[in-house]
């Protein structure tokens, strides 16, 4: 794989140069990196030696990478990571099972995510800081305000807004805690979320699902009919279809909404492989405009559907032939998108740092506005938790 320049450190990822994607030719395909694979636990480990603390505040940035890194752990029955994971969370989740820097009145479904490693801590420790943290985050989603239709808010500060990312931030965590104490009547609201979203976003021409959807059709990125953001940016469905796949792991079998939400996926699956780069099996950062000037082959986007797509397809919620979909994106993720460094460690490039709608003006004055041009103009930056926890997912499915 190309080796980059040094990289400055920003945060959970370090800023490529000039935060330009790295061009991948079109012609065919890299040869795979050589030496030891850099799997799911190569990719862990060097996660661990490069952060000792994974994050700078409480959120899905780290709670991602973190979780990813505790089903390594689990899977090769690793004390170390284990405590990594556990010394990481306990950073933030207090003895009285207060969360540092957390405040429910933010409304922010972002929130919500990291705790998940709650129940695995509580589960192997009996510590009840972790029960307490849980409830914590489950009475936000008791206030949380709604669209008139039911759809949770992507944020206090988004209002009448949901986001494709808001399906993967909340729902895995409300099904868990419904099946982990008892909330049967829960499903039926964690269903809601995800059949609301897909009905309001799904483009039954491409099938693909817009970013957001504005309830209110007051947002300058709003269509005035459909409340519709104007693109389809990939880690948006990414977060999708990863949050199906997790919600799935505890939802109930026999609910009569379990099809319907399989369906989505389904669905999802179609438009996702018919987007596919031919050449590299990666997915490109504006999903549907492939090789046009300033769009790129994005990693964390790639991972998600490489991931998802192979856990759907080992389920039997999509067709078997979906695995190999998965199998051609996690080649092109090691063969393009994977840099071996002098350390021994690894590293993911080409993760788009964030994309959102509306908000505040950038630093140059432009807006969110969900166009083309402002999707790949974000920073572009490597080692991001948000594409090098799905990957190790991805590795970690497909037995890498």
């Amino acid at each position: 794989v190309k080796h980059l320049p040094a990289s400055i450190q920003l945060g959970e990822g370090t800023r490529q140069p000039d935060d330009a994607p790295v061009p991948i030719p079109h012609a065919s395909p890299r040869p795979r990196p050589s030496g030891p694979r850099p799997g799911s636990a190569r990719t862990a480990e060097s996660v661990m030696r490069r952060t000792p603390q994974t994050h700078r505040r409480w959120d899905y940035t780290q709670g991602v990478v973190l979780g990813a890194i505790e089903r390594v752990a689990l899977a090769r029955k690793d004390p170390a990571m284990l405590a990594y994971v556990k010394t990481n969370m306990d950073r933030w989740v207090k003895p009285d099972g207060s969360i540092e820097g957390y405040e429910l009145e933010e409304y922010n479904i972002d929130e919500i995510s990291q705790g998940r490693l709650l129940f695995g801590l509580y589960e192997r420790t009996k510590d009840p800081r972790y029960r307490k943290a849980a409830d914590l985050l489950r009475q936000q989603l008791r206030m949380h305000p709604r669209t008139a239709d039911g759809g949770f808010w992507h944020k206090k500060i988004y209002p009448q807004q949901m986001w494709l990312d808001g399906l993967y931030m909340g729902q895995p965590f409300f099904a868990q805690y419904a099946r982990t104490f008892n909330e049967p009547a829960a499903f039926d609201d964690v269903a809601k979320q995800f059949l609301l979203v897909t009905r309001r976003t799904l483009d039954p021409r491409t099938g693909l699902m817009y970013h957001g959807w504005d309830a209110a059709k007051a947002q300058p990125w709003a269509d005035t009919a459909t409340g519709l953001s104007p693109n389809f940016w990939g880690r948006a469905m990414g977060w999708y279809v990863l949050g199906v796949v997790e919600t799935l792991d505890h939802f109930p079998a026999d609910h009569p909404d379990r099809a319907a939400i399989v369906k989505t996926l389904a669905d999802a699956a179609e438009g996702i492989a018919r987007v596919q780069d031919p050449v590299t099996g990666l997915w490109w950062d504006v999903m549907d405009q492939p090789n046009r000037a300033g769009n790129y082959l994005e990693a964390s986007a790639s991972s998600m559907f490489a991931y998802s797509l192979a856990k759907a397809a080992r389920l039997g919620y999509i067709d078997a032939r979906y695995r190999r979909v998965a199998e051609r994106g996690f080649d092109g993720l090691l063969s393009n998108l994977v840099r071996e460094n002098p350390d021994g460690t690894v590293s993911l490039i080409n993760v788009v740092q964030v994309s959102g709608l509306g908000g505040n003006p950038r630093r140059d004055g432009s807006q969110r506005d969900g166009s083309f041009a402002y999707y790949v103009s974000e920073p572009v930056v490597t080692d991001d938790y948000k594409g090098v926890g799905p990957f190790i997912l991805a590795a970690l499915e497909l037995g890498r």
